[in-house]
C-alpha cells in the first residue's frame, strides 16, 4: 500500500462525478463506509438520493454531499466546485468518473448527440481536472482518477457496428490522465494519476444513456425507430418482423442484458478501483476481459479493426454479445 494511503480512505475528502449509479455509486458507497467524505454529483438527482439512502441504511461514517450537475457543462462543474470548497476545505482524490454512450457515427448520427457522449466522456474529465485542482493542490496530497476505457486502448465494437465519439473521448482521458503524470511530477509533486479502463461492467450505463440522449426506447419517435433499425440491419438483424413494440422490448432487453450479463458488476469495479489506487497504480484494468482484450490487441496490433481479431476475442471467452 502507498504511504499517501496507509490508511486507507478513512477521514479522507473525495469527489466522484457520476455518483448517482453504476461505478459511480459504488465508488461513494466503499468510500463512505471507509470513513471518506464524498462529494458526488450527477444530472438524476433521484439517483443520487438512492445512493444517499443506501449509504445512511449501511450505516457508513463517511459524510456525503450531492450536486446536480452536468459534468459536459462547464458553469455546472465550476459550480460543483464551489459549493464543495464551501463544505470542505481541500479534496485528496478526484474520481472523473461520469460518462454516456452514443453517437456512433459520424456519418449517420446526429451532431449533437455524437458531441454530447464526446463532451460528457472527455469534457467532464477535463472540466474536472481543471477545476478542482486549487483543491488538490491545497491537500497534502492528490489525486486524480480518470475512467476511461478498454475503448482508450480499442476503439471499436466490431467491425460493423460504428462507435466513434465514445472511443474517441476514451483514447483522449487515456493520452490525457497518462500526459499528467509528468506534469505533476514536474509541476505538482504532490499529485498523482491514475487511469481506470474498465471492460464490460454490470451498470445501467446503456439504460442511462438512452434517457439521457433521448432515444428511450419508451419514448421513441418515428424517426428514430427508423434509425435504430437501419443500425440493427447493418449488423445483420433482420427487423422486418419485429413490431414497434417488439422492437422496443428488444431494445430494453438488450440494455437490461448489458447489465445482468456482465462477467463483473459495479461493487467489484469499484472494489478493484480503489485497491489499485491504495496501491498507487497510474493504469488500472478493470476485469479479465479488460486484460485479456489489452493483451490481444498489442499481439496483434494490425488486425486489430479486422473481422478476424472478434473471432480471436470470442476465442479467449471475451465481448461475447457486445462486438459484432
Amino acid at each position: 500500500m502507498s504511504e499517501r494511503f496507509e490508511n486507507g480512505f478513512g477521514g479522507l475528502v473525495a469527489v466522484v462525478t457520476g455518483g448517482g449509479t453504476g461505478m459511480g455509486r459504488e465508488l461513494v458507497r466503499q468510500l463512505t463506509a471507509q470513513g471518506c467524505d464524498v462529494a458526488t454529483c450527477d444530472v438524476m438527482p433521484d439517483t443520487m438520493g438512492e445512493t444517499v439512502n443506501i449509504c445512511s441504511m449501511d450505516g457508513n461514517p463517511g459524510k456525503i454531499m450531492t450536486f446536480v450537475a452536468d459534468v459536459s457543462v462547464e458553469k455546472d462543474i465550476l459550480a460543483f466546485r464551489d459549493a464543495v470548497a464551501q463544505w470542505r476545505p481541500h479534496v485528496h482524490i478526484l474520481f472523473n468518473n461520469a460518462g454516456i454512450g452514443g453517437g456512433g457515427s459520424i456519418v449517420t448520427d446526429e451532431r449533437a448527440g455524437w458531441e454530447k457522449t464526446f463532451n460528457v466522456c472527455w469534457g467532464g474529465v477535463y472540466y474536472g481536472t481543471r477545476a478542482f485542482l486549487p483543491l488538490l493542490l491545497a491537500a497534502p496530497f492528490g489525486q486524480v482518477v480518470n475512467t476511461s476505457s478498454v475503448n482508450g486502448f480499442w476503439a471499436s465494437l466490431g467491425p460493423k457496428t460504428s462507435h466513434t465519439a465514445y472511443a474517441a473521448a476514451k483514447f483522449a482521458v487515456k493520452g490525457f490522465t497518462e500526459a499528467l503524470i509528468a506534469d505533476f511530477r514536474v509541476n505538482a509533486p504532490t499529485l498523482r494519476a491514475s487511469v481506470v479502463m474498465p471492460g464490460h461492467i454490470g451498470t445501467n450505463i446503456a439504460i442511462n444513456s438512452s434517457k439521457l440522449n433521448g432515444v428511450d426506447p419508451d419514448r421513441m419517435t418515428e424517426d428514430q425507430e427508423q434509425k435504430v433499425r437501419a443500425r440493427m440491419e447493418k449488423v445483420g438483424v433482420d427487423t422486418s418482423s419485429f413490431s414497434s413494440d417488439e422492437l422496443r422490448a428488444l431494445l430494453k432487453l438488450g440494455a437490461e442484458g448489458f447489465r445482468d450479463n456482465a462477467p463483473i458488476d459495479g461493487a467489484q469495479a469499484a472494489d478493484i478501483i480503489l485497491k489499485a489506487v491504495m496501491n498507487n497504480e497510474w493504469r488500472i484494468l478493470v476485469g479479465e476481459d479488460a486484460k485479456i482484450l489489452d493483451e490481444v490487441v498489442r499481439q496483434y496490433p494490425f488486425d486489430a479493426y479486422e473481422p478476424e481479431f472478434v473471432e480471436r476475442l470470442h476465442e479467449r471467452g471475451i465481448m461475447q454479445g457486445i462486438t459484432r
